[in-house]
């Protein structure tokens, strides 16, 4: 099986710290290489893979200013349609913009959806329904006049994460600095339960950081450390007492959350979007409503069995589980564009 791996450009192949779509995109392709699946990967020129790796774009536009989005994204999705020939896939993680070319090729096009920015991008996706095919990243985030092929949750390398079954001191936000994210609800948590928090991520929103968070930043209690890589990201979510994902959105998936959970540290969340289908409640963690419920919840971590947090991620959340849920949805997808086709010269 050829497959073209279409990544998006705004970070590199796997990331170096932020980029959730680049990082399953990496698992992805890297657990297809072992398996013997022959893998394109069109992605950023700085990208590391055991695939074949084909770029246009040199640099990630979100480290570099002067590269133009638009006009590298253009190039970037035209590279990979204009060898649609050398494939017998393309799997496009790239959002809406390359449905536009999926009726100009006979190769199949499977798109997994990683969350809807909008509704007004939904005219495209409906647009195309009939000729491309629809992976949702969760059953939360499927929406309701869109046809989907399969639900595939994502996986996480169990191998970055190292359980710690004692837990830490600290409370965790690992996420956007925005008020989708709850930032300034995971401090107010932070300061009614009198415990320290520390905050980890991009600065998403440049004003709601200057004027809801930073006023509470005092480098004590409530630390702000940026956005961390690997070797950080394992140090900082194993150490925390528990992880604190108070949302005021519906949240497509959440890799935070089973990144904790690896580490056998429990989740506090909002049950908003796909929440409720990775967080077990009173298990893995805590479904609250608001900060007040967050506060109490606190007092029943300690009940929590980390260890047993850790192998609920492995059974349910694995890389592994992942890519056998993806080469599934290959096979499914190459019998259904073969019947399509039949239909096409018999008409």
């Amino acid at each position: 099986m050829r497959v073209a791996m279409l990544a998006p450009i705004a970070w590199r192949v796997p990331p170096r710290h932020y980029g959730p779509w680049e990082r399953v995109v990496s698992l992805l392709t890297e657990g297809l290489v072992e398996r013997g699946v022959e893998v394109t990967l069109f992605a950023t020129a700085d990208s590391q893979t055991r695939a074949r790796l084909v770029s246009v774009c040199p640099r990630p536009y979100s480290e570099d200013s002067t590269l133009d989005p638009k006009v590298w994204e253009c190039l970037h999705i035209a590279a990979v349609f204009e060898r649609h020939a050398e494939f017998d896939l393309i799997h496009n993680h790239f959002d809406f913009l390359p449905l536009s070319y999926s009726r100009l090729v006979p190769t199949p096009v499977l798109t997994t959806i990683h969350g809807f920015s909008s509704e007004r991008i939904l005219p495209v996706y409906q647009a195309y329904q009939d000729t491309v095919y629809y992976v949702a990243i969760s059953e939360a985030d499927r929406h309701p006049s869109l046809r989907y092929v399969a639900t595939i949750h994502h996986g996480i390398d169990l191998e970055e994460f190292t359980l710690r079954t004692q837990p830490g001191e600290y409370l965790l936000f690992f996420g956007r600095i925005h008020p989708d994210k709850g930032t300034l609800e995971a401090i107010e948590v932070a300061k009614q339960s009198r415990r320290k928090l520390i905050l980890a991520g991009i600065i998403h929103d440049q004003e709601y950081y200057r004027r809801e968070i930073l006023p509470h930043i005092d480098g004590d209690q409530i630390r702000y450390v940026g956005s961390v890589g690997p070797a950080q990201r394992n140090e900082l979510l194993g150490g925390a007492f528990a992880l604190l994902h108070l949302v005021n959105f519906a949240e497509p998936f959440g890799l935070s959350l089973i990144e904790a959970m690896a580490c056998g540290t429990p989740v506090i969340a909002r049950p908003l979007g796909a929440i409720p289908e990775i967080v077990r409640a009173g298990q893995s963690g805590f479904l609250v409503q608001d900060v007040d419920q967050a506060v109490k919840a606190l007092d029943a971590i300690p009940q929590l069995d980390r260890a047993q947090i850790r192998a609920e991620v492995a059974a349910r959340f694995s890389q592994q589980r992942m890519v056998d849920d993806y080469l599934a949805v290959y096979r499914k997808v190459l019998e259904l564009h073969r019947q399509k086709a039949l239909k096409e010269v018999k008409a």
